[in-house]
């Protein structure tokens, strides 16, 4: 079985080329990720990426870790390097064996490592997506990530709670019945494949 963390830094390479692409693209424009902004989803990707890296090297008491981080004029970079940040601290010695604090998705008790990479890794698969999807060029993840993202997306509650205004992602959608398992893998988080147009 494929390390997660190896399949993880492949989802990570896709989303710096897709973040390279931004180029003169405006960073005010629409994201599929609810009202947020281009650079709204991409501050939020860089202070996860540097939470999650935290997280992994033991923090247990600073949730500013995960706030959202400024990315200036080269959002590409900003990403970049935080993807780094995370990549190698996923990599680092007793990450796996040490349980990770994640304030923002349940602060009374610690995850497992696998478990956390695996929220991670979706997040990256989806948001790459989401960047890709904004500025309006294609995002080629690998199919062995789409193939490990799409049971960790399956597992995430449905229900209820994605109608709260925080929640991390939206109701299930139809996914348009095209069997591409990204559509599948966004739809089951709440985004029509086809955005802008609804599901």
């Amino acid at each position: 079985m494929t390390d997660l963390r190896v399949l993880h830094r492949q989802a990570l390479r896709t989303a710096e080329e897709i973040t390279g692409r931004i180029g003169s693209t405006p960073l005010d424009v629409a994201t599929p990720c609810g009202e947020w902004t281009l650079r709204r989803l991409l501050e939020h990707m860089v202070g996860q990426n540097h939470g999650f890296a935290a997280a992994a090297r033991g923090e247990t008491k600073d949730r500013s870790v995960f706030d959202d981080r400024p990315v200036g004029d080269d959002p590409a970079g900003a990403f970049a390097a935080s993807a780094a940040d995370v990549a190698a601290a996923f990599t680092e010695s007793g990450a796996l064996e040490r349980r990770w604090w994640l304030p923002e998705i349940r602060d009374e008790r610690a995850f497992h490592a696998t478990v956390a990479i695996g929220f991670h890794f979706v997040d990256t698969v989806v948001h790459g997506w989401d960047v890709a999807r904004a500025i309006g060029v294609d995002a080629k993840f690998d199919p062995e990530v789409l193939a490990a993202a799409l049971p960790v997306a399956a597992a995430v509650p449905a229900g209820e709670s994605r109608l709260a205004e925080d929640a991390a992602f939206g109701p299930v959608v139809a996914d348009g019945g095209s069997g591409d398992p990204l559509d599948r893998i966004v739809a089951i988080l709440g985004r029509s494949p086809q955005w802008p147009q609804p599901a």
